[in-house]
């Protein structure tokens, strides 16, 4: 499993469930979607690449947010959130979290 992410609410106190991501990767100047999925009960997502391979390149997340939001009866500053990093060596792996409040969120590099 090279590539993972994980939302917490931290407003809430727990994880952020049934949110709906996509991962794209930027190849020749146009992002192409590679995959989608939904967080787990536990906030998690692992199966974003699917079958394929991660590769020395540039990708984003795309959090679809808005619905998450409308579930817990709050209305979100963001719809969707896109975080877009890069992969420098493949070979590693990157775990991508998210934190999320209604009015803000913070990401950075997990283990």
């Amino acid at each position: 499993m090279p590539l993972s992410t994980h939302i917490l609410d931290t407003a809430l106190g727990r994880p952020a469930a049934n949110v709906s991501l996509a991962l794209s990767k930027l190849a020749d100047g146009e992002w192409r979607e590679m995959g989608r999925g939904e967080t787990d009960p536990d906030g998690r997502c692992k199966t974003l690449l699917g079958d394929a391979t991660l590769e020395a390149a540039t990708y984003k997340i795309h959090f679809a947010v808005a619905e998450y939001y409308a579930a817990q009866k709050l209305t979100g500053l963001y719809p969707f959130i896109e975080i877009i990093f890069t992969v420098a060596q493949p070979s590693q792996h990157y775990h991508i979290p998210l934190l999320l409040t209604a009015n803000g969120y913070t990401t950075y590099r997990g283990s």
